[in-house]
């Protein structure tokens, strides 16, 4: 079989959406502390390492194929994806992983700066395996919510083109009760260290982010002019959530921010990923629009609620998922001049198909997330210890820092592992760290942290 066209949009559409992965990794280190950055980077490319390896065993077959209960799929139908070679649903499955991958790594940013990466890395393959795979399957691979599954047959066909509920609302709702689970940061709202401390590593990040999403949306369009519809509404529905969040922060604040241009575009994708090939431009920058202000809003409620969603995953992810997905039944475009949302005629049944999608999302990542977290917060432990997070998770948990701050002179091991007294003292606890005769290093790094 010829390669097409077709073939190698998906091929480079992959390669884009895997590198998301490392972008979203950026973004979330910049805005932790700086003595937690490397930290955040690596919880997103050990989820590459670890759902990579499962998908190929077991992740793939069980999101296509024979389900099971029409919930998931049978894990050894194409295990190690032996019965794939040779075949093109192989670059397809390929593809898939790197939905996969960067679903739960967008989980660990609402847990930034206090989990044990030991823990985050059993959390991970889990939570692929119990949580991600059935939905992708039940919406996606022939399941409940697909065409013709029990759910559908009820309440009808829910749209979700790249991954509203699948992506978004899932990886939202594991975030908050992550959250919950492991508890706030010590000084959760008074410590001004907690600030993102690398701004151009943000805006770094959401642009990585930004251009990888048109591969993300775009991936699996079948005609150029499906192909481009979603590339008009993956630019335009984050510009128009990037402007209405500055000027919301304008108004709420005093302040457009560069965090908040970042975070705005972020909103917008999430908000137009499930609809990006079903609405028109100009909903679009409704979507966007809409997904902006409330997504600002949702934010700041973390405060009023004392949940610690250290990156703002709750409010983004799965507020946004939540806007786009149910927008659907509002502003879905007819199908060959038949069904469509609320606003083009189209009755309230697409309505009542979105919002069982994401009442069936919230219940499953909800619930399964509680479980498989608090087995883990009770066995391993899900949470440094105070001294550690004082420290720094980069150096209790890597014995590495992202930044030298003057201490070229220290001296590294030919691996990287930390020979001066600071390493040690900073892992004692925070009253030895800060003393600058004993570290070697100025008192204020913290300022910096």
């Amino acid at each position: 079989m010829e390669i097409t066209a077709q073939h190698v949009w998906l091929m480079i559409s992959a390669a884009m959406v895997l590198l998301m992965t490392p972008g979203l990794g950026l973004f979330y280190g910049g805005m932790t502390r700086a003595k937690a950055a490397l930290n955040m980077i690596m919880m997103s490319f050990i989820s590459a390492g670890i759902v990579g390896v499962v998908w190929v065993l077991w992740g793939y077959s069980m999101t296509t194929g024979d389900g099971v209960l029409g919930v998931f799929g049978n894990p050894f139908t194409s295990f190690g994806l032996q019965n794939l070679i040779g075949s093109p649903d192989l670059l397809k499955a390929g593809y898939s992983a790197t939905f996969a991958i960067i679903t739960v790594a967008l989980i660990s940013g609402a847990i930034a700066d206090r989990a044990k990466f030991s823990a985050w890395a059993l959390f991970v393959p889990v939570w692929i395996t119990v949580i991600y795979c059935p939905l992708a399957y039940m919406i996606w691979g022939g399941g409940l919510m697909s065409a013709g599954g029990a759910v559908t047959a009820i309440f009808g066909q829910v749209i979700d083109f790249a991954g509203g509920a699948v992506v978004e609302i899932s990886s939202g709702t594991a975030a908050l009760v992550l959250a919950i689970i492991v508890g706030q940061r010590h000084g959760f709202a008074k410590d001004p260290n907690h600030r993102p401390h690398n701004i151009p590593f943000i805006m770094l990040g959401a642009a990585i982010l930004w251009f990888g999403w048109f591969g993300f949306n775009g991936g699996a369009a079948t005609s150029v002019e499906q192909a481009g519809l979603i590339w008009v509404n993956t630019l335009i529905a984050p510009a128009a959530a990037m402007l209405s969040w500055l000027v919301t922060e304008k108004v709420r604040h005093g302040h457009p921010t560069s965090l908040g241009a970042a975070s705005g575009v972020v909103a917008g994708l999430v908000a137009i990923t499930p609809s990006c090939a079903n609405i028109s431009p100009l909903a679009a920058v409704g979507l966007g629009l809409v997904a902006g202000v409330a997504c600002c809003v949702f934010v700041d409620l973390k405060y009023r609620f004392g949940l610690d969603d250290s990156l703002d995953v709750v409010g983004v992810h799965l507020g946004a998922g939540l806007i786009g997905t149910l927008a659907l039944g509002f502003v879905a475009l007819p199908v060959n001049g038949q069904g469509g949302g609320l606003f083009y005629g189209g009755g309230i049944q697409q309505l009542v198909a979105q919002a069982a999608a994401v009442v069936i999302t919230l219940l499953l990542s909800g619930i399964g997330t509680a479980i498989i977290g608090l087995v883990i917060n009770k066995t391993v432990g899900f949470r440094v210890s105070h001294e550690a997070e004082t420290a720094g998770v980069d150096l209790s948990e890597h014995a590495e820092t992202a930044y030298a701050f003057g201490e070229m002179g220290s001296g590294f091991s030919a691996l990287g592992h930390m020979l001066n007294h600071h390493a040690a003292h900073a892992a004692a606890g925070p009253a030895k760290a800060a003393a600058p005769a004993e570290a070697g290093v100025p008192a204020k790094e913290d300022a910096f942290a």
